[in-house]
């Protein structure tokens, strides 16, 4: 550790600790279906038909979504598909390709 880290006070433990590692303690993973992390920029694979509300129209299962984004919840994720705007899918449904 170098002497001008900055330390952050863990109110759950009640000690102080430096940030980086308090940050990757909170760190939140993503995974999908099969337990595979995830990440922003990933492609998947559904692994289901998918009924789309709004759309009228479903996604087959072994649809190819590209270029995913991770959202705030961790069971979610962003992604476009050509036929629909503002995708977000669960994770349950998809596996990392």
């Amino acid at each position: 550790m170098s002497d001008d880290e900055e330390y952050v006070y863990d109110e759950v433990s009640g000690e102080w600790m430096p940030a980086s590692e308090l940050a990757a303690r909170n760190a939140v993973t993503v995974v999908d279906a099969q337990g595979t992390p995830l990440a922003d920029g990933d492609s998947v694979v559904l692994v289901k038909d998918l009924k789309v509300k709004g759309a009228g129209s479903t996604l087959k299962q072994g649809t190819v979504i590209k270029t995913i984004r991770l959202t705030d919840n961790p069971e979610e994720i962003d992604c476009r598909h050509p036929e629909i705007r503002g995708l977000v899918l669960r994770t349950e449904f998809v596996k990392k390709r």
